[in-house]
């Protein structure tokens, strides 16, 4: 349930602090008060959309905050645990969200900052919001066939996952084989165009790593000459010069008179010595180097030629030498589909026919339980809406089928969803057809229908949070009582807010906080206060005789806050 809500500076709230309790609430004022504000409010927390003119004139940024109790097997942790958010089921759960007078917004739960998408994600787990003109999803068709599945239950979820699957795999089959068929004008083209290239990179006998070894080996026959001056000086100034003799001499002078003071002459005689022959080894290697060079015009000329023939290839087919290769086998593949098209074809048709079929054993099985929730799903309806007011209703699920190709020839159109479309039809009184309901029911209906969806589906979707912002609006009498008294049995799946201007909804209520707009200063302010006893007499009182409250207005409201009681006790 939702436990606090906290708003600063949203539209013409400067700082409200409400806490709530379990049952059925309801919000009460005069038009324009700001009811509707605590409404937004908890729809920016739970992902709405928000912009810069809801922040309070003058301030630089709304905030808003909610705290959730939901017990340990609630939904929302699952979805927490899967988006990464941490959160435990043993704590309570903090919905906090800023929206700057810029339009930048920051949202966090437990203390975690999270996106707008996994704010709705969250958000839908834990607060259900119908408003006035919600009742319009009632008259988009697609949105009946996920209300059917979702009362179906586990068993027809299970399987149309299934089947999800399987169509996707049908898809993709089917993109494969349009893309092969609307393929055919480009065939002949391309397939030179592939065996040109094929033929190229092939007869290029290209390597790993050769571009790399042929730009070290030109560098070396480029500079070869070089290279020999150099490493000829270099001998000749170690071997050919004065470097080893003097050295050799220096070696000579040390071991004479090695034995007069050994101690401090050996080691700087082992120093000479070693130094000699390292620099006589150096000079050997220096000299096999230098007849190793090689000076070769002819083998330069091969090396560069072999080089801008990798370079040009890397111009049309990649970067580097795996890049050239990769595109070869990529190149192979598709001059084997054009070549084997006929062949892939009827391979694809095959597999196309393979997937529709068993796509459409499990469309059927999915058509069979929704029959079976049809019939359940029509039979609650009409009991909800004979509690409603509506007894003479008649509600059905109508399943139809679709089918493409011609009466011979036709076949089942296969959907994500199966092979059904459902459509909501209903009957308002005796005597008339069943027709849909966006060509039959009057607002008022429209409003009793959602209460009774949202009266099924309470247990099915564990929304703890249901929000009716004024849903009452075209209703009265009796209509009006059928829907406060409804509003009240749901209270006891799920905790229930309702924006109301009708007392019948308002005596119903176990909360009753009146929304009320007053001017401070120059500023204008919105206040939430929870009413008890005699002051909530005194709102319903109003309620009933506009700005003027009698004794009999009074007497009016303690008698339908009487019978309210008791009906609730019943």
């Amino acid at each position: 349930m939702l436990r606090e809500l906290s708003i600063r500076n949203l539209a013409v709230i400067e700082e409200v602090n409400v806490t709530f309790h379990h049952g059925f609430h309801v919000l009460t004022g005069e038009t324009g008060a700001g009811k509707s504000i605590l409404i937004d409010a908890l729809s920016l927390l739970v992902g709405g959309r928000g912009s810069a003119d809801m922040v309070r004139y003058g301030c630089d940024k709304a905030e808003m905050e909610a705290l959730f109790d939901l017990a340990a097997h609630h939904p929302v942790w699952t979805v927490l645990n899967k988006l990464g958010v941490h959160a435990s089921s043993e704590e309570m759960l903090v919905i906090r969200r800023e929206l700057s007078a810029h339009g930048k917004s920051s949202s966090r739960v437990n203390g975690q900052l999270v996106t707008m998408t996994m704010l709705r994600e969250i958000g839908e787990c834990l607060v259900n919001i119908h408003g006035q003109h919600e009742h319009q999803s009632l008259l988009r068709t697609e949105q009946h066939l996920e209300w059917l599945d979702l009362f179906a239950g586990d068993l027809l979820i299970e399987r149309k996952q299934n089947y999800r699957h399987l169509f996707t795999q049908l898809q993709q089959v089917k993109a494969s084989l349009r893309e092969l068929e609307n393929s055919t004008r480009h065939n002949v083209q391309m397939l030179d165009l592939y065996r040109f290239q094929i033929e190229e990179i092939t007869n290029a006998q290209l390597k790993p790593l050769e571009d790399e070894l042929l730009t070290d080996q030109r560098r070396k026959l480029m500079y070869a000459g070089k290279r020999m001056d150099a490493v000829s000086e270099a001998y000749s100034l170690l071997y050919g010069g004065k470097g080893l003799d003097m050295v050799s001499k220096a070696v000579a002078k040390l071991i004479d008179i090695q034995t007069y003071d050994a101690e401090k002459l050996n080691p700087l005689l082992e120093q000479l010595q070693s130094a000699f022959y390292q620099a006589e080894d150096a000079a050997f290697q220096l000299r096999d180097y230098r007849d190793g060079i090689e000076s070769d015009p002819d083998l330069l000329s091969q090396v560069e030629d072999r080089l801008d023939l990798i370079n040009s290839l890397k111009r049309k087919y990649g970067e580097s030498i795996p890049d050239i290769l990769a595109y070869l086998d990529r190149t192979i593949l598709d001059r084997d589909k054009i070549e084997n098209r006929d062949q892939m074809l009827e391979e694809l048709q095959h597999e196309e026919a393979r997937l529709y079929e068993q796509a459409l054993t499990l469309a059927k099985e999915l058509s069979q339980l929704r029959e079976h929730a049809a019939t359940r799903l029509s039979d609650a309806i009409e009991k909800e809406l004979s509690q409603l007011q509506m007894s003479s209703a008649k509600f059905q699920v109508q399943i139809d089928t679709t089918f493409t190709g011609q009466a011979e020839n036709k076949h089942v159109r296969l959907h994500a969803n199966g092979m059904d479309e459902a459509i909501f039809m209903l009957s308002t009184n005796p005597g008339e057809p069943l027709k849909p309901l966006n060509k039959i029911a009057s607002g008022g209906e429209m409003s009793r229908i959602m209460l009774a969806l949202k009266s099924i589906f309470a247990e099915i979707d564990q929304v703890p949070v249901l929000i009716f912002d004024e849903v009452d609006t075209g209703v009265s009498g009796r209509a009006a009582q059928a829907i406060a008294e409804k509003m009240s049995q749901l209270a006891k799946k799920c905790q229930v807010f309702s924006i109301t201007h009708l007392p019948q909804v308002a005596c119903m209520a176990d909360h009753h906080y009146e929304i009320r707009k007053q001017v401070i200063g120059a500023r204008t302010s919105t206040s939430v206060a929870e009413l008890i006893g005699k002051i909530r007499i005194d709102e319903l009182a109003r309620m009933l005789g506009g700005v003027e409250i009698t004794e009999k207005t009074r007497h009016h409201a303690q008698e339908m806050l009487d019978l309210a009681h008791r009906q609730k006790g019943a």
